[in-house]
């Protein structure tokens, strides 16, 4: 299993960034897509996810309206859009793959694959 994203660089605040999670190795038949985020000095950050096979999507409050999710089944990528960004969003982002079960979880211990991540950095 391989997971790999894209798309990070540096924004301006109220500006916009795509991530991109490439995988490979599994199946959003089987697998739902977490994205977490780090930021400097502070825990691992659970941000959304979604089954791309029913279209359900969770989204952390700090996110919600802002950060919208879409799958490629037929590219196996997942999509992060970043709108209207802050500064603190400013974070490493990964994508990660949990087997589904019959409750989607953003806990970041139950998904056994992750891709290294993409640096996002806002700057006013």
């Amino acid at each position: 299993v391989q997971l790999v994203e894209s798309g990070g660089g540096s924004v301006r605040t109220g500006g916009s960034l795509r991530l991109s999670c490439v995988a490979s190795g599994i199946t959003f038949d089987e697998y739902d897509i977490g994205w977490f985020r780090v930021a400097l000095g502070k825990e691992r950050e659970g941000i959304s996810a979604v089954d791309c096979t029913d279209g359900s999507i969770w989204y952390a409050d700090a996110v919600k309206g802002r950060f919208a999710v879409s799958c490629d089944s037929a590219k196996n990528t997942v999509f992060l859009d970043l709108d209207d960004v802050k500064l603190e969003d400013t974070a490493i982002y990964y994508c990660a793959a949990t087997r589904r079960a019959e409750t989607m979880t953003i806990i970041s211990n139950e998904y056994p694959y992750w891709g290294r991540g993409t640096q996002v950095t806002v700057a006013s």
